[in-house]
């Protein structure tokens, strides 16, 4: 059956706001409302973390043997990842905040990564009823609608008056979302290879290895976002629209990166954004207090260069796995633990930093406790995304089939 594509644009948007905003809006709202201390909550980011490496096979592996349910299954998963956000923004913690903070965020991405295997797995096998560059097409679609949900959760509490506004709005939309999907989970009525098929494929070695150091920069510059803007900017209350501007340019770019993609080959243009999200973290380093235009610009040139690696890479896996992997769900599992452990050792690394380093949010800070976290906000990406790019520099792609072959050497 050809899948309906807004719908799958509409389920994106749900798990896209559940994802990335997380780590946006919940330690500061932690800090801010119950003292919770930076070095804490990256440490409990972390070890949550740490338990996908165990949990995300696992959840791979059930949602291959539940295939036959899976619309049921996913129904269950969005009831539970509703219940817990609102019980992370909207509920004052029954127990000590850190312990709640954990419970719920323990149960968000549990529902989260369950969620992400099945819908990504589906597309695998959706993307087979669409005609020519049905992979493309479908992430257009897929990435877009995420990047819209984005754009949605990144503005939420401040356009609904605060954070149980958010977690309301998203209960609703994650009705939307289940509905608009309802006939739509058919899975592939194959076996899984397992994690074995999918790490003893070199293709899929390296293209995992390439998503989770390109996934990197944006997660370190997603955890120190809040605290840029208010302390280095000197813009408190600017949040909202910078986060705005970020987030609906990917939003736009993304479907452009898709057409230039099927046109002239996703290697060539993921390089071209991979390129134009160095110059923007680069120009952030040199950014003080007040410097409001040229941050704008930085964001719609940074969130225009994200818009590229939310759509390519994934159909680039995604059409990998068609061919080593179809019933794909246990392969997704893999890509749902890449794509959030660099959020979790972003924060594990760069939160105990910064208050070590005399920073702290809400005050007045030394120069030096500003200069820290200027080089960790826009220096680090960089470095990080000069070696993503060498990393898919030495892959060569098919880019009319998107069949790849990596060089004997580079394997």
């Amino acid at each position: 059956m050809a899948p309906r594509l807004p719908s799958y644009a509409l389920f994106a948007a749900l798990l896209a706001s559940a994802g990335l905003p997380l780590y946006i809006h919940a330690p500061k709202f932690y800090v801010d409302e119950y003292g919770v201390s930076l070095a804490a909550l990256g440490t409990v980011l972390f070890v949550l973390r740490l338990l996908d490496v165990v949990q995300d096979p696992l959840l791979g592996r059930l949602a291959d043997r539940v295939r036959a349910q899976r619309g049921l299954s996913v129904a269950i998963a969005v009831v539970l990842m509703a219940g817990a956000m609102l019980g992370l923004f909207a509920v004052e913690p029954l127990f000590m905040p850190l312990a709640w903070f954990a419970v719920m965020l323990t149960v968000v991405f549990s529902a989260f990564s369950y969620l992400t295997i099945c819908f990504y797995a589906q597309g695998v096998s959706a993307a087979g009823y669409l005609p020519e560059q049905g992979h493309l097409r479908l992430a257009r679609w897929r990435e877009t609608g995420a990047l819209l949900g984005i754009c949605a959760a990144a503005v939420a509490p401040i356009a609904l008056g605060g954070y149980a506004g958010f977690a309301l709005a998203f209960v609703g939309l994650a009705v939307a979302a289940v509905l608009a999907m309802m006939g739509q989970w058919q899975a592939a009525q194959v076996e899984s290879t397992g994690f074995g098929g999918v790490l003893r494929d070199p293709i899929a070695r390296k293209l995992l290895a390439v998503a989770l150091v390109n996934a990197a920069p944006v997660a370190v510059s997603s955890t120190l976002f809040l605290f840029f803007v208010e302390s280095r900017l000197d813009a408190p209350g600017w949040e909202g629209p910078f986060l705005l501007m970020f987030f609906l340019s990917a939003a736009l770019a993304a479907p452009v990166w898709g057409r230039l993609a099927e046109g002239i080959g996703p290697k060539r243009v993921l390089l071209v954004g991979m390129g134009l999200s160095i110059v923007a973290f680069a120009a952030a380093v040199t950014l003080g207090s007040g410097d409001l235009w040229a941050f704008a610009v930085i964001c719609v040139a940074s969130g225009a260069a994200l818009g590229a690696d939310m759509t390519l890479l994934p159909a680039l896996f995604a059409a990998r796995m068609e061919k080593v992997s179809p019933g794909a769900t246990e392969a997704f599992g893999l890509w749902s633990f890449v794509s959030k452990f660099t959020l979790a050792l972003a924060a594990v690394a760069l939160l105990p930093l910064l208050q070590t380093g005399g920073f702290q949010a809400g005050q007045d800070n030394t120069e030096d406790a500003l200069m820290l976290l200027s080089l960790l906000y826009g220096a680090l990406p960089c470095v990080l995304k000069l070696v993503a790019i060498g990393l898919l520099a030495s892959t060569t792609i098919d880019e009319t089939t998107l069949d790849m072959k990596i060089l004997e050497k580079g394997a």
